[in-house]
């Protein structure tokens, strides 16, 4: 199908050329949904789906996201407690099979949280008792197609280990449209997420403009009673969200594509040639990071005409 060639002024979809990324948007639409504390009720309902369990208090959910942790330079985890388990749910628009060690990592400062807010003596010669560790990783990759996928630490291990003598893992649920219907079908706020995000995707195949395709998507889910009243409240703020996320995600998306045709993903530094090489990818970081500070202008433009840009969408 032919894209609706409809655009405001400086919208094309160009990351060299217009990057819309509004950098006061540090948290993923996922986050927001799950992870704030106004919204204990999606983190349980999202909790018992996975875990069969029927939790309703929301004051036995401990929140425990740790604020410092980053990725494609948005906040898409939340970490909390409950029923003993400390728990990270993530969400990834990548797949990245480098999450087992990133998760292990972001465990450690939980556990680190943990034991200095219970004050555990970890050098007692008493066994001091931990809270059980859940990694879950929620992927909207249109590349992966499995329903589920358990991806081990120690495949990224140098030298082999026997089975079972160290392992990390985390567990990564395919959330795209024809996946997993019975999770989906146990936790309508992730249901509703991962058609507002398919929706998204529709819309993007038929106008060029990803602000159009954006705000076409949202006020389809407003009318189909699909986190609509989440997004009547916060309409602009999650148009600017997933907008900063999308963008953000193509920029990455480049600079990797030019890291791995220039071959610097698979080769060390170590000579002149390769020096310039790195030079280079620093240059390109800088204008990445240029691009995204010019992008803060413009995204206060944007949400301007998202009144004008309704009006013209349902035309």
């Amino acid at each position: 199908m032919k894209k609706k060639n409809i655009k405001t002024k400086n919208t094309k979809r160009n990351t060299k050329n217009n990057i819309y990324v509004n950098r006061e948007h540090k948290d993923r639409l996922f986050k927001k949904l799950f992870g704030s504390a106004e919204n204990k009720a999606n983190m349980l309902s999202l909790y018992n789906a996975l875990n069969g369990s029927s939790y309703s208090d929301e004051t036995e959910l401990q929140i425990y996201t740790i604020e410092d942790v980053i990725y494609l330079g948005m906040r898409n985890d939340v970490g909390f407690i409950l029923d003993s388990y400390i728990s990270l749910h993530e969400q990834q628009s990548t797949y990245n099979p480098n999450t087992p060690l990133r998760g292990l990592l972001y465990h450690t400062k939980m556990y680190e949280k943990f034991i200095a807010q219970n004050k555990l003596d970890i050098y007692s010669s008493k066994l001091k008792k931990i809270p059980t560790p859940q990694f879950y990783v929620f992927c909207n990759d249109e590349r992966f197609k499995e329903d589920k996928k358990i991806l081990k630490l120690s495949d990224a291990f140098i030298q082999p280990v026997k089975e079972g003598s160290f392992e990390w893992t985390a567990i990564m649920i395919n959330i795209n449209k024809g996946y997993n219907p019975d999770l989906l079908d146990k936790c309508e706020t992730l249901n509703d997420y991962a058609t507002l995000i398919n929706k998204i995707r529709e819309f993007k195949e038929i106008y060029e403009s990803i602000e159009i395709a954006v705000t076409k998507a949202v006020n389809w889910c407003i009318e189909n009673d699909i986190l609509s009243e989440y997004l009547r409240m916060h309409k602009s703020e999650v148009i600017g969200m997933v907008l900063t996320e999308y963008n953000q995600k193509e920029i990455m998306d480049d600079i990797r594509s030019e890291a791995f045709e220039d071959g610097r993903l698979s080769e060390i530094a170590n000579t002149e040639r390769e020096r310039k090489r790195a030079n280079d990818a620093e240059v390109r970081a800088d204008a990445a990071e240029e691009r995204l500070s010019q992008a803060n202008t413009y995204i206060k433009e944007l949400e301007q005409k998202l009144a004008d840009l309704n009006i013209a969408s349902t035309k």
